[in-house]
């Protein structure tokens, strides 16, 4: 019983992850109808600026943690405004392919900066080596952090979109860009704060990743996890991403336990072909219809 516990915590704290990068494609996808293939070297990006942070310049974890937000958020409003604001009005392919380039030259960017490159790092968290023990239960604090740090993001997020103007610009922007020019909304500002924000979700998730599964150049890949779930919870939806993640996080760790090897890695997408078989639109998406 108590395997099973800390496989379903384990399970629960990556798909708190994965869940932060699916935020991040659906709301880029919800205000410019873009998917960014760039999103999981965001996370990648967010982690190496923290470890270096931490390791060469000696910040305490929770100054990095504030100084890498404010650099990632930099970096998307940067991204958007240099790169992906002249393709505004394009065609849709065009923006897909700038974003695959964007997480190729990225990758390849830190591969080529000293004291960065192909190796793999770590860093020290107030939570390494912390564990709460309950009869004959042990809980490790740094993925009972993950959990807590991802929910109070969640819970601001949430109450963003919900209660400030500029969160309701956002989903005005997001159900129709047309109306929301005609109410006086800026578009172009709403793009460069989805970036941003989308940015910031990355960078946060690579922070959270790196006591996980270390810093390397690849860990960007764990984007190709977060796509599914983010289609899984329905792509339009953001509780859908976050709930899409924890599915696709909780099953890959109970396969990887109770499965034999190779499971782990295919038993989330099993589930995602399962769920769109019965609900194409995903679990929380609404299902669109055309006249023809």
């Amino acid at each position: 019983m108590n395997e099973f516990i800390q496989t379903i915590l384990s399970g629960i704290s990556i798909g708190c992850v994965y869940g932060l990068v699916a935020l991040g494609f659906v709301l880029i996808f919800k205000a410019t109808e873009v998917i960014n293939f760039a999103q999981g070297e965001l996370l990648m990006l967010g982690a190496f600026l923290c470890y270096t942070l931490i390791t060469f310049l000696n910040f305490p974890y929770w100054a990095a943690l504030l100084v890498t937000i404010i650099l990632m958020g930099l970096f998307g409003l940067v991204l958007e405004r240099t790169v992906l604001r002249s393709l505004v009005g394009e065609p849709v392919y065009a923006i897909v392919i700038v974003t695959i380039g964007i997480s190729f030259f990225l990758r390849s960017a830190v591969s080529m900066i000293p004291g960065w490159g192909t190796d793999t790092y770590g860093f020290q968290t107030p939570f390494t080596e912390q564990y709460v023990r309950t009869g004959q239960l042990v809980l490790s604090w740094e993925q009972l952090s993950v959990i807590m740090i991802a929910a109070i993001l969640i819970v601001i997020l949430f109450s963003f979109f919900r209660y400030t103007r500029v969160g309701t610009a956002m989903r005005a922007t997001s159900q129709n860009q047309l109306a929301a020019v005609y109410m006086g909304i800026s578009v172009t500002r709403v793009f460069s704060l989805t970036w941003t924000i989308a940015a910031v979700l990355g960078g946060i998730g690579g922070i959270l990743l790196a006591p996980i599964t270390f810093v390397h150049m690849n860990m960007g890949f764990i984007g190709l996890k977060a796509f599914p779930a983010a289609v899984l919870g329905g792509f339009r939806s953001l509780p859908g991403a976050i709930v899409g993640g924890l599915i696709i996080g909780i099953t890959e760790s109970l396969a990887g336990f109770y499965l034999p090897k190779g499971w782990k890695d295919v038993a989330a997408w099993i589930i995602l072909i399962g769920v769109l078989m019965i609900r194409p639109q995903g679990l929380f998406g609404i299902q669109e219809k055309k006249k023809v």
